[in-house]
This record gives structure tokens, sequence and C-alpha cells, in this order.
């Protein structure tokens, strides 16, 4: 690992999949949700779902199974045993997540959070993750007309930060997130959780970690 050429002005980071541990859940509601439906969903499509908002989620799904699948309920499914599991076992943090923003903290630099989640769903998994007092900017999926691959979360987050994208680092763990930060023009950090992004992607990558303890390395 090499020091970073530069110190940054504010860091933005994805949080499911990211952050959290929220990703295996999900996929997992959605095999039992779509199972129980009597319309198996196959694990390859979910993953496709990784990172990007509910409209692109839709279209997916439609894609692959027809206009005729039941989305909608199976989606409402989904969350209601998502939320059935958080609330008995809590969220785990990804690996040198506490590490990282500790480091961050003495840094003194400002955090901020982007995330396709509506705030309201952003604000209980980061209360239930332990970290929502962490960040002093929460950008969202339901505040800005283009979700993730579109940049227009990375760059609300830097504008509320008072940054300019330049200035900024961003953490992401899906494909749909480091094409948002590229288009963005903020430098991105690239953690696997569970998909690996094709190669054109990972081409614009700035810097890759094993964890997120790795990557407090980066900032000296």
């Amino acid at each position: 690992m090499t020091t970073m050429p530069f110190l940054p002005e504010g860091v933005i980071f994805d949080l499911d999949g990211l952050m959290l541990d929220t990703e295996r859940p999900m996929v997992s509601a959605w095999i039992t949700a779509s199972r129980n439906r009597g319309c198996l969903m196959e694990e390859a499509v979910i993953l496709q779902m990784v990172g990007i908002d509910e409209a692109s989620s839709r279209a997916i799904v439609f894609d692959a199974y027809g206009p005729d699948f039941p989305y909608t309920q199976i989606r409402k499914d989904v969350f209601a045993l998502f939320t059935r599991e958080v609330e008995t076992c809590g969220i785990a943090q990804r690996p040198g997540l506490t590490v990282l923003l500790d480091h961050l903290a003495r840094l003194g630099l400002p955090l901020a959070v982007a995330t396709s989640s509506k705030r309201e769903t952003a604000q209980w998994k980061l209360r239930y993750g332990g970290i929502l007092e962490r960040f002093s900017v929460l950008t969202c999926g339901d505040e800005v007309a283009r979700g993730k691959p579109a940049p227009d979360i990375f760059l609300l987050a830097a504008e509320r930060l008072g940054k300019s994208p330049a200035e900024c680092v961003g953490f992401e763990d899906s494909p749909a997130g480091l094409r948002s930060l590229r288009d963005a023009g903020i430098r991105s950090v690239f953690i696997k959780d569970l998909v690996e992004p094709p190669p054109e992607v990972l081409a614009t990558v700035w810097r890759r970690c094993n964890d997120l303890a790795e990557a407090a390395a980066l900032f000296g």
C-alpha cells in the first residue's frame, strides 16, 4: 500500500455492503420471499440489483422474469423478512469499519453517506449498525432524480460537505457505485463485498483494498 498522494477534504461512503453487512441477508430474503410466492429467483439476478435504485432493480427483474412477475409483493415480503432479522439480530459492520472511521476522525475529515436507500431506511440501518452519529452528511436515493450509476447522489453529497468532487474520495463495493463515482469526478476506493466489477469498471478505480482497515493506510 502506497501513501496517498493527497489528503482529501471529504470522504463519502456507500452504505449497504460497504459499511454494513446488509447485502447477504437481503439476497437470502429475496430467495426466501420469491420461493414463498412460488417463483424462485436466481441469485445471479438478485446480485445484479446490488447498489442500484428501486426502479432499476424492477427493470432487471422484469427483464429476467417478465412483466407479470409479482415484484412489488415480493419486495414487500423481502423488507419484512429483513426488518425482522435486523430487529432481532442487529446489523453487522463490515471488517475494519471502526478502524477506518476512527482514523478519519483523528484526521478531522468530514464524512458523508451516499446511499440508494430512502432516508428513513438509511437512518434506520445506520442506527442499528451503530454508526449514525459518525456522519455529518446523509444523502439518500429519494433525494436525487437519478440513482446510481448516475453521479447525482455523490455530487449532492460533495455539495453538502461543501467540497468540490475533486477534493473528495468515495468508497464503494458495487459496480453501479463505482460508475457513479467515476462520472462524478470523485476518486474511488473499491472494497469487494459480493460482486466483482467488470474490467472496464475496475480500470476506473483509484485504489482497491481488501478491507476497510487496510484502506486507512491510504490516508497517511
